[in-house]
């Protein structure tokens, strides 16, 4: 069986975010031979030029039907008047097709078309505030590497799309094609998509900020009671001090910065070997599994067993 996937690209379009997918199915294909034929669209055939001033050679959107459409994300989706075309073409193909996915920030073509009413979804980090206020309809999950609610998938920034697309391979052709895949694109591993689109550390001040050496005193000692008086006796600052000039540093409060470093340490822990649930959570500081599964489940939106089957999948 072959499955035809259209690939949507317009003005500005982010390289990656095509080629990226395009690569993925097109090795899929080959090893399954002949499991897909890709097809690149745009509202006028012909060179279409990415934000990078390379340009992908496309046909005109086309009647199909497709069993998937994959729209591309980039510069271009914040002039979106422009690309009523594809939005109008989208909201005729979209019910014919399979399934409907998106890359980065072609979310917000997704949306303008309706389909990502009342379902879960995301997007690039650098676009989640914005996404968010002009599509409150629209259940935004900004930490995720990629999302599927029924057959709408969608994925954050540009790399992710190489994520997303091994999801979609091994949904149609299996695990092991979906690894060979990996293998051939010399992809690691794929990540699962509850997985953050941050490193905790970097996700809250780097390596260089303020409390840069309060969080590696913190890292080294997630075990134990990390309650925001000690913290703040450690950075030698009165507790309501503290908590204010970290939060504004930071983003976040020191209870949650704790929590997303004992987060980060767990799932390491819980993805790279068969050490028990309930030893993982002592010794990243969550004290009990339950507590720490419902922990996995705000961030990742898994529970910690889940995740390990995942990565040993």
């Amino acid at each position: 069986m072959t499955r035809r996937v259209a690939f949507v690209i317009f003005p500005q379009f982010q390289l990656l975010d095509a080629a990226g997918p395009i690569s993925a199915f097109d090795i899929a294909g080959r090893i399954a031979r002949g499991g897909y034929e890709l097809e690149v669209l745009a509202a006028q055939a012909g060179a279409v030029a990415s934000s990078a001033g390379v340009s992908l050679a496309a046909e005109r959107l086309g009647d199909g039907p497709y069993d998937t459409i994959v729209v591309a994300g980039g510069a271009g989706t914040r002039d979106l008047p422009a690309l009523a075309e594809v939005v109008t073409w989208l909201k005729a193909a979209a019910p014919r097709a399979r399934r409907v996915a998106s890359v980065c920030s072609g979310a917000y073509i997704l949306a303008e078309a309706g389909l990502l009413d009342g379902r879960r979804a995301t997007t690039h980090w650098s676009r989640s505030d914005d996404f968010a206020r002009r599509y409150p309809r629209v259940r935004l999950e900004p930490d995720r590497i990629f999302t599927r609610d029924g057959e709408v998938w969608a994925s954050a920034g540009i790399t992710a799309g190489i994520d997303l697309s091994l999801a979609l391979i091994e949904d149609d052709l299996g695990g092991e094609v979906a690894k060979q895949t990996a293998q051939q694109l010399v992809v690691h591993q794929r990540r699962p998509g509850g997985q953050s689109q941050f490193s905790a550390l970097l996700d809250m001040g780097g390596p260089n900020g303020r409390f840069a050496d309060l969080m590696e005193w913190i890292r080294e000692r997630l075990a134990e009671p990390l309650h925001v008086e000690r913290l703040a006796d450690r950075a030698a600052m009165s507790p309501r001090h503290f908590a204010r000039a970290f939060a504004a540093e930071t983003g976040v409060t020191p209870a949650k910065a704790v929590e997303r470093l004992r987060l980060e340490a767990a799932r390491v822990r819980v993805e790279a070997g068969h050490e028990p649930i309930d030893r993982v959570a002592l010794a990243a500081g969550f004290g009990d599994p339950e507590r720490m599964r419902r922990a996995f489940l705000r961030a990742f939106g898994q529970p910690p067993q889940a995740l390990r089957r995942a990565a040993r999948a």
